[in-house]
């Protein structure tokens, strides 16, 4: 069997305002959470995915500080452009909001972006070849 990518370790500034925002705004719940690392060590996952990718949420990391033209981020697939531009309107009622809705041609698609608490960016897509409903798909 090949290797499978499984999770994603991240050491945070601010464990509670992560666990936070990736509920708020990814759907994601906390599946594990146990003692470690000076606190404890949270799981999340998306409902109905917890045995395929999480991310591992730990404390003590140190803010992440990108540059506006930084497009390292996570991203997230959404059902329309109208989810995306739901999502845009709570990130900048809430202050997290980098990047305001913008079309780019296929395979980017429709999306906006998002900084955590952490400092790092969240894309919110719609129009990709990956995630719910892109079988259908080709990949350039």
């Amino acid at each position: 069997m090949p290797p499978a990518l499984t999770h994603l370790a991240l050491h945070v500034p601010d464990l509670d305002a992560c666990v936070a925002f990736y509920e708020s705004f990814c759907a994601m719940r906390v599946i594990h959470q146990r003692a470690g690392k000076g606190s404890r060590i949270v799981w999340m996952a998306e409902p109905d995915k917890e045995h395929e990718f999480i991310f591992v949420l730990m404390p003590g990391g140190q803010a992440r500080n990108l540059a506006a033209d930084d497009y390292s981020h996570f991203g997230f697939a959404l059902d329309s452009r109208a989810a995306v531009d739901a999502i845009a309107a709570k990130a900048q009622a809430a202050g997290c909001l980098i990047w305001p809705p913008r079309d780019e041609p296929y395979p980017v698609g429709y999306y906006c972006g998002l900084r955590d608490p952490a400092g790092n960016y969240v894309e919110f897509s719609y129009g990709q070849p990956l995630g719910p409903g892109s079988q259908q798909m080709p990949i350039p």
